[in-house]
């Protein structure tokens, strides 16, 4: 008699070796797994690359100060006297130029995506020049820096790909007034490329703001200076502001689109894995069917059923690590890196991104695809260890 465990190599060596007479069938769930897993990982990659873009936003010394009780740019406001008091602030970081800290404005425009042509809400930021020295990665990759009190432009690398008329050289049309574009620059994939910069006072002139803003992102002297500043700023009765680390801000901004791009993908998966799920049901009862006999004579010359269930399990789960193996493979192939552009629910307002197809994201679709081929030959196996040895013995 074999032993329990020579039992189950056994039988799922003669599992494995009757594969190509099943050849379609295999095919066909191996196929709708890997479709499944594929779909998922790309759906999954959006919120993942959302969210290092957001991440890759916040400096590790950075904070933004903002009105009381506003949670956006959008909801928020401050006066240039306010700022004034802002910026004489404890901790903050200085340099040759003065206080590392700028005064910024935030404003939606409407331009084409590049690829549809369709009307898109693209964030215009007006910046002080310390925005440079605030933000570690900011790199200008094209052209110039715009000209202080001009109406020059410089776009975001996300922002210049995915809307027209952003090219250097290309003029936006403000009011009855062409700004024309002199650079490109890149922030490290932070949210700032997805975004047209300009000079402050510019942008006031043009939106009849007069002297006011809506943020100030600064740059402290040391992580531990938040806390001084904080203190200082919200007890201050002259101001009413939020003072939040960068990675705070933007992780709050970030929660709602993850959510809601994680919430869909898995809500997508799931109904394909259903899908999936019968395919590979249909094909181990399939397998289970043109295999009765050889499994009844395997278990008259005293196999037992332990070994039979765990042969068509090993089958099943086999087929899925395949699938999910290729689909995770193609969907890394096609969308790790690829940049796209989305609305940021926090400010109405696109962001562009790159997909992120990470190590753990590609073992979450594995997982998920062996999860597919365990539910699927569980109940096939069920039926092959039960069947009555005789009456198996009987079908041709």
């Amino acid at each position: 008699m074999f032993s329990w465990f020579s039992q189950v190599f056994a039988v799922t060596r003669f599992s494995l070796a009757s594969l190509p007479q099943r050849l379609g069938s295999s095919l066909t769930a191996l196929l709708g797994i890997a479709g499944v897993v594929a779909v998922m990982v790309g759906v999954l990659s959006i919120a993942q690359g959302v969210l290092q873009t957001m991440r890759s936003s916040a400096g590790t010394d950075n904070v933004i100060i903002l009105r009381a009780g506003a949670d956006t740019e959008m909801t928020s406001g401050l006066s240039g006297d306010e700022v004034r008091i802002i910026k004489e602030g404890p901790g903050l970081a200085r340099d040759a130029d003065g206080v590392i800290a700028s005064s910024e404005l935030f404003v939606i425009i409407n331009l084409p995506m590049a690829s549809t042509g369709t009307d898109a809400n693209v964030p215009m930021r007006g910046i002080e020049t310390a925005a440079t020295r605030v933000r570690d990665d900011f790199e200008i990759i094209e052209g110039r820096m715009y000209t202080e009190g001009v109406n020059e432009v410089i776009v975001g690398l996300g922002a210049a790909q995915e809307f027209a008329g952003l090219n250097v050289g290309d003029g936006i049309e403000i009011g009855q007034e062409q700004w024309p574009v002199v650079g490109r620059f890149s922030t490290g994939g932070g949210i700032g490329e997805s975004e047209i910069w300009v000079d402050s006072k510019v942008l006031q002139a043009a939106y009849r703001r007069g002297n006011s803003y809506q943020a100030v992102y600064a740059k402290l002297a040391s992580r531990d200076a938040f806390t001084e500043l904080k203190d200082e700023l919200t007890s201050d009765g002259r101001l009413s502001v939020k003072v939040q680390r960068e990675s705070e801000y933007y992780a709050a901004q970030s929660t709602v689109l993850y959510n809601m791009i994680t919430g869909l993908g898995k809500a997508i998966a799931l109904i394909m894995g259903l899908g999936a799920i019968f395919g590979a049901l249909n094909t181990m009862y399939t397998a289970v069917s043109a295999r009765t006999r050889e499994i009844a004579t395997l278990r008259a010359l005293g196999f037992r059923s332990g070994p039979v269930v765990l042969s068509v399990l090993a089958e099943s789960l086999l087929l899925a690590l395949i699938g999910g193996a290729i689909g995770a493979g193609l969907a890394w192939l096609a969308f790790d890196g690829f940049r796209a552009a989305t609305l940021n629910w926090a400010s109405f307002s696109a962001i562009t991104f790159s997909f992120d197809v990470n190590l753990p994201l590609l073992i979450q679709g594995i997982v998920f695809a062996a999860i597919i081929g365990l539910i699927g030959g569980f109940f096939p196996a069920i039926r092959a260890a039960r069947t009555p040895v005789a009456l198996a013995l009987r079908e041709q």
